[in-house]
């Protein structure tokens, strides 16, 4: 089956109001940076965005709060260098926020890809995080119960790919792309690469094929520090 898309547009053509979306990266290090501007480009509305951080600059997920995309932010580090788009609109109450210590948002993702509804784990214990949540006891310490995350789609980044979906990352890239992968149901990826079918070594295969829906090669992607250093905006 082969799973490889001509555009960046295409590959987010999918993607509606109100959609769910978890966006790999940890800050811009393995951020699919192409496929967040097709999709500012698309323009969804009321989006539920998972991702490390709450976007920087105003590019990435920073310029999809600055078009009023976002409903709803899932993650551990609401702040960065530049968090104005963020700030500003959560301040304002334009915004909703999440917030998930980050072990636990990888665990929660994690969880989801395996199917596991819920776990326990001691951090936030007792903190203004865990009010609300099941709270049980295991060999003398207090456990917070933690549910799954989910999502409608996941876009990621990876360094090749083929055209069955298997995927390699480079470096620090690989984060939360392949826990992501696992835990939406539709996952786009773009990869710096798209080799034939046999070309990636089997045992070098982090995100498998069937994890993966499509596959957009982007030769020369952007780094959104990059970006921001020369103080870009998009669109």
């Amino acid at each position: 089956m082969d799973k490889t898309i001509a555009t960046v547009a295409d590959a987010v053509a999918e993607i509606p109001d109100g959609a769910t979306i978890m966006i790999g990266g940890f800050g811009g290090s393995g951020a699919p940076i192409e496929l967040i501007h097709a999709l500012i480009d698309k323009r969804p509305r009321d989006l539920t965005v998972i991702n490390n951080n709450a976007g920087n600059g105003h590019v990435g997920i920073a310029a999809m709060i600055e078009q009023d995309m976002v409903r709803k932010m899932v993650c551990s580090f609401p702040r960065s260098a530049d968090p104005r788009a963020f700030t500003e609109r959560y301040l304002e109450g334009r915004i909703e926020l999440e917030l998930v210590p980050q072990g636990t948002l990888a665990e929660r993702i994690r969880a989801g890809g395996a199917g596991i509804p819920a776990f326990y784990t001691p951090t936030s214990f007792g903190t203004d995080l865990a009010k609300g949540k099941p709270v049980e006891e295991f060999e003398g310490r207090s456990y917070v119960q933690e549910r799954w995350l989910k999502a409608d789609f996941a876009i990621i980044k990876a360094q090749l790919g083929d055209p069955m979906g298997n995927l390699t990352y480079r470096m620090a890239g690989r984060n939360f792309n392949p826990l992501m992968a696992m835990a939406a149901t539709r996952t786009i990826a773009q990869v710096s690469q798209i080799v034939a079918p046999g070309e990636i070594d089997p045992e070098q295969v982090v995100t498998p094929g069937i994890f993966v829906n499509g596959v957009v090669q982007v030769a020369n992607p952007q780094q959104e520090e990059s970006l921001n250093r020369q103080e870009a905006v998009y669109p």
